[in-house]
């Protein structure tokens, strides 16, 4: 995996979105080397039934179509979370719609949902072997008139095929979607999908999973009402959080005043302080999934301490390649065993109980 030192240079000559592009391609193509380095057993763990081999995942939005799921884990995830995919095919915005803020290790992105449809990515969840933890992360296409009865289309059509399921409530790249987030609207959303799920699965023990993907950007009232929600209901987990469209202070890259979601380290202390808040006001009764700018085994460990069952990563790897996810576990084995934590579940939380 060293090779990426070598291949960046050139990937970074092109836009981002094709060096994506052939990023995929390489990883289709067995092309991208997978981990020798067997996992810490102390990175183990155990959420919602599954047994992760670790908890860093990958974040939704690296394979929106479902094509790469099984090379991402070759790489050293402990879980891949595929999509977001939408119920018919869309291209998303226009390009240029993703932009690397070199200098801040950033990302800012607009896609937009851009998705080959369920059709496409149920049938590439129903291939694959079946070896390793896939979420698959669902959304609304950019005009339905019934956000809910897309999202209940979605979790119908990949209950089964995935070992949990996503709702996307939180992208800021299509139009009306963070609303959703409101009160009213997540409550009736969420008790849509639990029936789609129901029904697609009627046997309670067969069914994976749900979860409900909020932002970083949600103020007080909005967490607690999330939080109320989310235990009224019986989801079984959050995902905290998504893109941000605040720009933090500092930032020096040119094209950080671009619209879109940003991720990366400039996210890192917004969307932990927002898991932070939500860990508190579910009252650490339902799991939670951290996600946003992590880039190091301290980033993981700050997000578990707040609250994390579980921890995504994406943008970072844009700038230090696959290697990053052995050097993200072996530091957070590290930081785990330093505070004297025999496990990552006994780790969780543990900013809440000082």
């Amino acid at each position: 995996m060293p090779r990426y030192r070598v291949v960046r240079p050139l990937l970074h000559l092109l836009s981002p979105e094709a060096a994506h592009g052939i990023a995929v391609w390489a990883l289709k193509n067995s092309l991208a080397g997978r981990a020798t380095e067997a996992d810490d057993p102390l990175l183990a763990t155990r959420v919602w039934n599954l047994s992760f081999p670790n908890p860093i995942g990958l974040a939704a939005g690296f394979d929106k179509d479902a094509e790469v799921m099984d090379a991402m884990l070759a790489l050293g995830f402990g879980f891949v979370e595929a999509g977001s995919v939408t119920p018919l095919p869309q291209p998303g915005n226009p390009r240029p719609r993703l932009f690397r803020l070199d200098e801040d290790q950033a990302v800012i992105n607009r896609f937009g949902f851009n998705s080959k449809g369920l059709a496409h990515f149920a049938a590439k969840l129903a291939a694959r072997r079946r070896a390793g933890i896939v979420g698959a992360n669902v959304g609304k296409n950019r005009d339905a008139p019934d956000a809910a009865a897309d999202y209940a289309t979605g979790i119908t059509r990949v209950c089964g095929l995935a070992d949990y399921l996503v709702c996307n409530v939180s992208s800021p790249n299509t139009p009306g979607l963070r609303s959703l987030q409101a009160r009213a609207q997540i409550e009736d959303l969420i008790h849509r999908v639990l029936e789609a799920r129901r029904v697609a699965a009627p046997d309670p023990s067969k069914q994976p999973p749900l979860l409900a993907k909020v932002g970083p950007d949600l103020d007080e009232a909005q967490v607690q009402d999330i939080a109320e929600v989310a235990l009224a209901t019986g989801i079984d987990g959050l995902i905290v959080g998504n893109t941000t469209v605040t720009r933090p202070e500092g930032l020096r890259s040119r094209d950080a005043s671009e619209s879109g979601g940003l991720s990366g380290p400039p996210l890192m202390s917004l969307a932990t302080q927002c898991l932070s808040r939500m860990y508190a006001a579910t009252g650490g009764r339902i799991p939670i999934i951290g996600c946003g700018g992590v880039a190091s085994g301290a980033d993981a460990y700050a997000k578990i301490r707040a609250g994390a069952s579980l921890v995504q990563m994406y943008s970072s790897l844009v700038f230090h390649g696959p290697e990053l996810v052995q050097r993200v576990k072996r530091e957070l084995a590290a930081c785990l065993r330093a505070d004297g934590h025999a496990s990552v579940a006994a780790a969780v939380g543990a900013a809440h109980r000082c």
